[in-house]
């Protein structure tokens, strides 16, 4: 179905798909060190929640390594110095933060190993934490795929397919998981301006896997829906509240809205490491503001006039009641809300 590989652990580097690429140019960047992997991070060379997670535990595994102390105190000292460089790249996928904290929690654990070994074992749970994502991702497939019924028409938002996690992917993910049960879907994928991950990742790797796969722009949506060609939507997210709220890319209320007005239900797929119990609703979120040249420029292109204000916020929150089910890999909420989500907590 699909074999993509966004990042994987090799001979103590990271190797990452430079999806800033793609469509064009399949290219794969070697990281030998943190702060490499902080910046691709940050200039997303890897992005999507998940990929971020595991890219981030990667880059704490890779700074373990270049710890060279006698202490265990002043390992850790270093090794949260290491955790805040990878923090401050991007604020809003809780999935970083929740792949930081995972790996300063292994270091605690394990703070009676030799330094040796316990930098190894940082190694092997960055490694594990990347197996478990796909698996995590199939399980969520699974979960979802019920969903959906041959001959549905699906629009997707934003890419969250393989390349915005491990691998397999969250949403995209559950459209794969119904194409194996034998469901022939026909997806739709908005461009998703600014930067077009949509057009040029979720396309991509659908026409990889052999998936029928149409581009629209953003605002075809509504007219979309109107004509009656879309059945349903499914989209990742990057950070859900306790109460169900979504955080994903820009445009996601938006399509929520659409969805709502003309009956079409709206599915979010997102691993449980999304879900950000610690926040009441989707108030509490920070926002990322991405560099406006991702508005002004596509690729060398300038499209808007030189001195124009601009901005670009990478996120918005789509309230709870917007959204249809959240698929886990624990199992739905549905309807997404306190209690569903609690419910799956373990």
């Amino acid at each position: 179905m699909i074999s993509i590989k966004p990042i994987e652990w090799k001979d103590d580097k990271v190797i990452m798909l430079d999806q800033r690429l793609l469509p064009q140019e399949e290219v794969y960047i070697t990281c030998e060190d943190y702060k490499a992997v902080a910046v691709a991070i940050k200039d997303m060379a890897i992005r999507g929640a998940p990929a971020i997670g595991v890219a981030a535990a990667m880059g704490v595994a890779l700074g373990a390594l270049g710890i060279s102390v006698k202490t265990y105190d002043e390992f850790y000292t270093k090794l949260e110095r290491v955790c805040e460089t990878i923090e401050a790249t991007r604020p809003t996928a809780v999935n970083l933060f929740w792949a930081t904290a995972r790996m300063k929690r292994v270091c605690k654990t394990h703070k009676d190993l030799p330094l040796s070994e316990l930098q190894n074992r940082l190694k092997d749970e960055a490694v594990a934490m990347c197996f478990e994502d796909i698996e995590t991702n199939r399980q969520m497939g699974r979960n979802g795929a019920t969903f959906f019924n041959d001959g549905d028409r699906v629009l997707t938002h934003c890419n969250a397919g393989a390349l915005a996690t491990a691998g397999f992917g969250t949403a995209l993910g559950v459209l794969y998981a119904a194409t194996e049960d034998g469901k022939t879907l026909k997806v739709f994928a908005d461009e998703t301006r600014p930067y077009l991950q949509g057009a040029r990742l979720t396309a991509w790797e659908l026409n990889k896997a052999g998936i029928h796969a149409t581009v629209i722009t953003d605002n075809m949506t509504a007219h979309m829906m109107a004509k009656g060609e879309i059945d349903k939507v499914i989209v990742g997210a990057d950070r859900i509240a306790a109460n169900g709220d979504v955080t994903n890319k820009i445009g996601t209320y938006g399509v929520a809205i659409l969805a709502k007005h003309h009956n079409i239900p709206l599915y979010v797929a997102a691993p449980m490491s999304t879900i950000d119990f610690s926040i009441p609703d989707g108030s509490h979120v920070v926002i990322e503001e991405r560099p406006t040249k991702e508005v002004t420029h596509v690729g060398p292109t300038q499209l808007v006039p030189t001195g124009v204000a601009v901005r670009n916020p990478a996120f918005d929150v789509t309230p709870a009641a917007l959204v249809t089910a959240i698929i886990t890999e624990r199992g739905i909420a549905t309807p997404p809300n306190l209690t569903t989500l609690a419910s799956l907590k373990k």
